[in-house]
């Protein structure tokens, strides 16, 4: 039997491109999606390290820079590395950075305290976490960020889209509160997105407070990394 697809009909009589988007568990944005403009050589190279990163999540971009010229034997310099890595996937090493202690300089940014750490998680709703991920399809690639609880490890909550913003993640956390209710913590990284005025504002309006992993970290929030490790090697890398 054929797989069924599903579209938005911008010209639909009864429901809205919101309701719609909102329906199929996808960003607005990602109506207005193009392949993103990397090059064969950058898109490979992301696969690559996206895959080495689940096994090898204390490496930063150096040492990734490392691996792909001396073990795989690519030609690129570390400029390039880097900004696919860290500015483009998203990605960071788990091990703390020498300036972990420094305070920000970003007034539009709001850092909460890591409220998990030997707290027990005893019934559904009584945590939730989020984050986002790089996920190669086929010519490019795109963003998925999900919220799962952590008593049932159920995913609560999903979205692609062609860019990390706040709003995306907001419109999520939105959607997840309606159709479950609100839990009581929600923990997240300290990404730009969780930590702007848009986020926290949206966190605080529906009274959950907001915990915050270590900054280098993402040990902090073990459980959805490892529901990223299950969704691409069971799924994505094989269905790219």
């Amino acid at each position: 039997m054929s797989e069924k697809r599903y579209h938005v009909d911008k010209s639909h009589p009864e429901l809205s491109v919101r309701e719609q988007c909102k329906i199929l568990n996808i960003n607005r944005s990602s109506l207005y999606y193009e392949v993103k403009g990397e090059s064969s050589l950058n898109l490979e190279l992301m696969r690559l390290m996206d895959e080495h990163y689940l096994e090898h999540p204390y490496k930063g971009g150096k040492r990734m820079h490392v691996w792909l010229t001396k073990d795989k034997d690519y030609q690129v310099n570390l400029k390039r590395v880097r900004r696919l890595y860290t500015k483009v996937m998203g990605l960071r090493s788990i091990l703390p950075s020498p300036n972990t202690s420094r305070p920000s300089k970003d007034k539009d940014r709001q850092v909460f305290p890591y409220l998990l750490r030997d707290l027990k998680i005893e019934q559904a709703n009584q945590v939730w976490a989020t984050d986002i991920t790089y996920i190669p399809i086929q010519g490019g690639f795109m963003y998925l960020t999900a919220i799962i609880d952590l008593y049932s490890r159920f995913v609560v909550g999903w979205s692609l889209s062609n860019s990390m913003d706040a709003y995306w993640c907001k419109e999520l956390l939105n959607q997840a509160v309606e159709k479950y209710g609100k839990p009581a913590i929600l923990n997240t990284d300290q990404g730009s997105q969780y930590t702007s005025n848009l986020y926290v504002d949206a966190v605080k309006a529906h009274g959950i407070r907001l915990s915050m992993d270590g900054k280098g970290r993402c040990i902090d929030n073990v459980f959805i990394e490892r529901l990223w490790w299950s969704v691409k090697y069971e799924d994505a890398y094989i269905y790219e």
